[in-house]
């Protein structure tokens, strides 16, 4: 019986610590149009064909 309990308890714990946990999608419209616009920045910046990368904040060039 005892090791029933004690089963039970574990089986139990390692439920409560495996919740799932739900995050929303991060894309979302305004982020489009604030890439769109770094896009644009970054081609000034930089000059074209010289860009690396883009995101929402921020942007590298070669």
């Amino acid at each position: 019986m005892n090791r029933f309990i004690a089963f039970a308890a574990t089986l139990a714990a390692a439920a409560l610590l495996s919740a799932c946990v739900f995050a929303p999608p991060v894309t979302t419209s305004t982020d489009s149009v604030s890439i769109t616009r770094m896009s644009e920045q970054a081609v000034a910046t930089c000059g074209a064909g010289n860009v690396k990368e883009v995101n929402a904040k921020s942007f590298t060039c070669k």
